[in-house]
């Protein structure tokens, strides 16, 4: 394995982009490849073991392209097969993400914080244990969104029935002030916007990639594998549908120009 050797960043579907955008600017040179499930999309509602045998079965396409390293960038299939996929390939640098509630308590000390994720993130014991750690800091709310990733797999980014959808969930927070909010699945960035607006832009918002992106620097700096190449990477894109329009919205994502 040299140092060219692609890094595979995987996703239920496509939001795991959302990821790969922050990890392409950290890292320009790398080399990867991303597989977004969308034939199996959402994860959300599935039970663990179907999201660690699809997850799986992701990873094991990757690792027959030569993968030097793995990005679960879906906080679904991290919470449901992160730990177990570690335990099957012990020495493959496995990187996966998590809804970055540490950094909201921190910026929101006292405040209210509000994680929006799918079912599945939030039943696993991964997030039990992080909203154990910080509930002492924080009010933390959790709210499941099932068919919000939908919304970006389609590529409906903003639209009066994706607004309608959000509203009728935040209005269950009955005047609530909330400070901050976790953006707890990588198809959520894409609404950032939206969800922002629907809260007067007065909360502070956050996600996991940058920090995922870091880490996987780290991980790929203790192995001596960053890629030395001085030359641009390149991108593979993989999914699991058929209809080539995925491959076409995939790249519309990653392009894409987020406030």
């Amino acid at each position: 394995m040299n140092s060219e050797t692609p890094i595979g960043i995987m996703d239920s579907g496509m939001g795991g982009i959302s990821v790969l955008r922050e990890i392409t600017k950290l890292m320009p040179n790398e080399n990867y490849i991303f597989y977004g499930d969308s034939k199996n999309a959402p994860y959300g509602s599935r039970s663990t073991q179907e999201i660690y045998e699809l997850t799986s079965d992701v990873v094991d396409k990757m690792l027959d392209r030569g993968v030097k390293a793995v990005v679960i960038a879906c906080n679904t299939a991290s919470s449901a097969a992160g730990k177990r996929l570690r335990e099957k390939y012990p020495q493959l640098p496995i990187i996966a993400i998590e809804p970055a509630l540490k950094p909201a308590v921190i910026n929101c000390p006292g405040g209210t914080v509000l994680v929006l994720a799918t079912e599945a993130t939030l039943r696993e014991q991964k997030f039990a244990t992080l909203m154990e750690t910080w509930k002492d800091r924080a009010e933390i709310i959790k709210m499941p969104l099932p068919g919000l990733p939908e919304f970006v797999e389609r590529g409906e980014l903003d639209s009066p029935e994706l607004r309608e959808f959000l509203m009728g969930y935040f209005s269950k927070l009955e005047g609530k002030k909330i400070d901050g909010i976790v953006l707890g699945c990588t198809h959520y960035p894409f609404v950032r916007k939206v969800i922002s607006e629907l809260f007067d832009n007065k909360v502070k918002i956050f996600d996991g990639a940058a920090g995922t992106a870091r880490q996987l620097r780290r991980r790929l700096y203790s192995r001596n594998m960053i890629n030395t190449s001085m030359k641009p990477g390149t991108i593979t894109w993989l999914n699991s549908s058929d209809d080539p329009k995925m491959i076409e919205l995939s790249k519309k994502l990653y392009n894409l120009k987020l406030d």
